[in-house]
């Protein structure tokens, strides 16, 4: 495969980078509503609220069929997640090219945390707003019930949609807890 720069590559990069990204729990509220099971459990939910900032360590577009950018291209992004400065986990994620005009990327992320690992996806289209919401779609370990949604934002003052490689990301994470009766 070869490597390919199409100019929206780097902004659509830096978005996607930003597209899906979790962590430790930072807060949580319990829901007043259980619900039962067959088996005899109750399951309660509570929502984490989680604060992070993503920091891009590598970004690489790849053209996988016809010369230059078209529908199957992907852009390959992992970055560094930390809380307070300490890093704390680790994010990868695949946006592969649905169209190329208008742009549109299907993104597949998953984050890899101490308490489990956290699997997103979003349908991006191009030019990218600044702020974007993520579905949160699954996880293993402490989130293998979650859902829910990342909200990203920009850390920082960039004037270049391309140039960002940092971005602050609050999860909104609901989580099934089960008790038993």
């Amino acid at each position: 495969m070869r490597k390919i720069r199409p100019r929206s590559a780097g902004a659509a990069a830096g978005l996607a980078a930003a597209l899906l990204i979790a962590a430790p729990t930072a807060s949580a509220a319990w829901s007043a509503t259980p619900s039962a099971s067959d088996t005899g459990r109750r399951i309660h939910q509570h929502t984490e609220i989680i604060q992070l900032v993503a920091r891009q360590t590598h970004s690489e577009t790849l053209d996988a069929g016809k010369k230059g950018l078209g529908p199957g291209d992907e852009i390959i992004i992992a970055e560094d997640l930390y809380r307070d400065g300490k890093k704390i986990g680790d994010h990868s994620v695949v946006c592969t090219y649905v169209r190329t005009e208008p742009g549109e990327l299907q993104c597949l992320g998953t984050f890899d945390l101490p308490q489990g690992q956290i699997t997103s996806q979003a349908l991006l289209h191009l030019p990218a707003a600044a702020t974007v919401d993520i579905a949160i779609t699954g996880g293993t370990g402490d989130y293998r019930s979650a859902r829910g949604f990342v909200h990203t934002v920009p850390a920082g003052t960039h004037t270049v949609p391309a140039a960002v490689t940092e971005r602050r990301l609050t999860f909104h994470i609901l989580v099934d807890d089960q008790q038993e009766d």
